[in-house]
């Protein structure tokens, strides 16, 4: 695009109702956040389990600075590894059973990076179509051949493996979708995979901390190992409420990464200061189970009220509630309407979800109460309405 075609593009945004604009929110997240000074109901935020501002993460990154300092300094192989990061890596891959952890400095970066490892040209990577946009972007930049499965379609799956005639395969799907909020069926992937001699990667950024008896993720709920599932992806700034993510597995597989995955190796370390206010937060989603029965109790009861409502619900059983309203404008409006009203949601408008599927998506976390709920429904009600 040349630079005298953008001010027409963004005016062609703008017209479709697609134009995107950034809050700037004051204070700490939390259930009630402050917007332009007005106070606003928070159902927005992928803080799952209200850790974000936890006083103990605050005093482990405080603590963390004053230790390490502010920058990491260097990438992990120059500098900048330290022992915080360390600990960190041991930790996490404690937390899901799997011999090695590797951070990244994000969940894109960490797709990119398994993904561009893994494969080169001549290689096939296959994607469920509702998959997160890294999985997508880390399958193009990998250069393998790209093919999009129907969404959680695993027997469609079979037919494009079956066929496929590459040396290395992999095959990459959320496990919990980030905008219809269901799950990926992993058992089944996992078998196909199995018959074909390919790659499993899951992405488990919304299922991390707050998904299985012990917070362990989707392949805790779905009672999976790493024999199942060889990649492991998990990021640390929504459950766990910090920054950052990994890819978990194989030590054959995190040193390959070590050696070959550019987002790792060409970009500074996450400051140490952080990693210590992870390994906070772990701590309190092993020891504080009742924040995972809160939400889920949060969940069902905003599913009775909303399913009393006549609300538009899509059939989701975890923290992601979408209300889809199909037009982009008038989806726009509601969201504007609610936020009028003091309650935040987004409005998430094609590309990042089908035409046709415009939506209001909602978040429920462990500190939202029954009056939150309750609010919530009336106005959205209210704003539905007109």
């Amino acid at each position: 695009m040349r630079a005298d075609q953008l001010a027409a593009y963004l005016a062609e945004l703008k017209q479709q109702q697609r134009y995107r604009a950034r809050l700037i929110v004051d204070g700490p997240q939390g259930v009630a956040l402050t917007i332009a000074g007005k106070p606003v109901l928070n159902f927005c935020s992928n803080d799952y389990l209200g850790l974000a501002a936890h006083p103990a993460l605050i005093a482990a990154l405080q603590n963390g600075a004053a230790h390490y300092g502010v920058g990491s300094g260097a990438s992990h192989l120059i500098n900048g590894h330290s022992s915080a990061h360390h600990a960190l890596e041991e930790e996490l891959a404690e937390f899901v059973r799997r011999p090695r952890a590797l951070l990244f400095s994000t969940g894109y970066m960490a797709n990119l990076g398994v993904m561009t490892a893994l494969l080169e040209k001549g290689d096939h990577v296959f994607a469920d179509r509702l998959n997160h946009a890294s999985l997508l972007d880390g399958g193009l930049l990998s250069q393998a051949r790209l093919q999009r499965y129907p969404h959680n379609d695993a027997q469609a799956l079979q037919i494009k493996l079956a066929a496929s005639l590459a040396n290395t395969k992999l095959v990459a799907s959320d496990g919990v979708f980030s905008m219809d909020g269901d799950f990926a069926p992993v058992t089944q992937l996992a078998q196909v995979c199995q018959q074909h001699n390919t790659w499993l990667l899951i992405d488990d950024a919304h299922g991390l901390g707050v998904v299985g008896k012990t917070g362990r993720g989707t392949l805790e709920e779905q009672n999976l190992s790493q024999h199942d599932v060889p990649i492991l992806m998990g990021t640390l700034g929504k459950a766990i409420g910090t920054f950052g993510a990994f890819i978990a597995g194989s030590d054959e597989l995190i040193e390959t990464l070590i050696q070959r995955a550019r987002s790792y190796i060409y970009t500074t370390a996450m400051p140490a200061a952080i990693a210590e206010a992870t390994r906070a937060s772990l701590k309190l989603v092993a020891a504080e189970g009742w924040r995972r029965e809160k939400l889920q109790r949060n969940i069902t009861y905003f599913r009775d009220l909303a399913a009393a409502a006549a609300l538009p619900l899509m059939p989701s059983t975890t923290a992601i509630q979408p209300v889809v309203l199909g037009d982009v404008a008038n989806t726009v409006s509601v969201s504007a309407r609610l936020r009028q009203r003091g309650i935040l949601i987004s409005a998430i408008r094609p590309p990042t979800v089908p035409e046709g599927t415009a939506r209001l998506r909602i978040t429920l976390n462990s500190l939202h109460e029954p009056e939150h709920i309750e609010r919530l429904i009336s106005e959205l009600q209210q704003a539905c309405a007109g």
